[in-house]
């Protein structure tokens, strides 16, 4: 039987904190993938402009230094700005970072531009004849979205959804930098009490392992229904 050394219900802890994280973070890129593909595809050229820098300032900037700098930089200017609200209008309020929003906010940021990219190529895949048809049978163009082109688009956009949420998941370890108490970070804390490292970080491995493992299976069945009414020459 493995000693937790009584840490068994904090890492339980930690780990329903960085599930609740990566959720949270992929519905944020989903979200801001959509938009940043849009805008990409768009004719509007300042549209087009800020995608484009927003994805290359993220897939160039690392992880850790962009986690550190919503964190704490951010912290920063929200205070330069309640001092200045306290300095001009005399009102004292005081705002602390989350390190829970912060690393949602960040995680979601970073694979939104990811996920920007993802989605554009699937939705350059769709076959314009079936959108056209759509329309010439007097569907709205929010209809057109949602019946045809969206349900096309995902049944080629699974593929990357599914490699970038596996990269998000593990990109949720970066929260304990900031002082997030995942499952990490507790097996961190337990490792240097213990002075078991090997114990307690192969029981994150495993939940990690764990929760991808479900999630490979979900996104085959997601894939399966996509797929519905396509050959396999598809």
């Amino acid at each position: 039987m493995i000693d937790l050394h009584g840490y068994g219900p904090r890492l339980l802890e930690g780990a329903l904190v960085t599930i609740e994280l990566a959720v949270l973070s992929l519905v944020v890129a989903v979200v801001l993938g959509l938009l940043t593909a849009s805008a990409k595809m768009s004719r509007n050229w300042m549209l087009h402009k800020v995608a484009t820098l927003y994805t290359t300032v993220i897939r160039g900037v690392p992880d850790l230094v962009l986690m550190m700098l919503m964190f704490f930089g951010g912290q920063i200017g929200i205070n330069m700005f309640t001092d200045m609200l306290y300095d001009r209008f005399d009102i004292d309020i005081f705002i602390n970072v989350n390190e829970f929003v912060a690393g949602v906010i960040t995680i979601g940021l970073i694979f939104g531009a990811y996920m920007g990219e993802t989605f554009r190529g699937a939705f350059m895949a769709v076959d314009n004849g079936q959108i056209e048809a759509g329309r010439a049978y007097g569907m709205s163009h929010w209809l057109v979205f949602r019946r045809i082109r969206f349900p096309l688009m995902m049944r080629h956009a699974l593929p990357g959804l599914s490699n970038n949420w596996m990269v998000l998941l593990k990109t949720t370890a970066l929260v304990s930098v900031i002082g997030l108490s995942d499952m990490v970070r507790v097996a961190s804390e337990a490792s240097k009490a213990t002075r078991e490292p090997f114990t307690f970080m192969i029981i994150v491995a495993l939940i990690y392992l764990l929760i991808a493992t479900f999630s490979e299976w979900g996104f085959a069945r997601l894939q399966k229904r996509y797929d519905v009414g396509f050959g396999e020459s598809h």
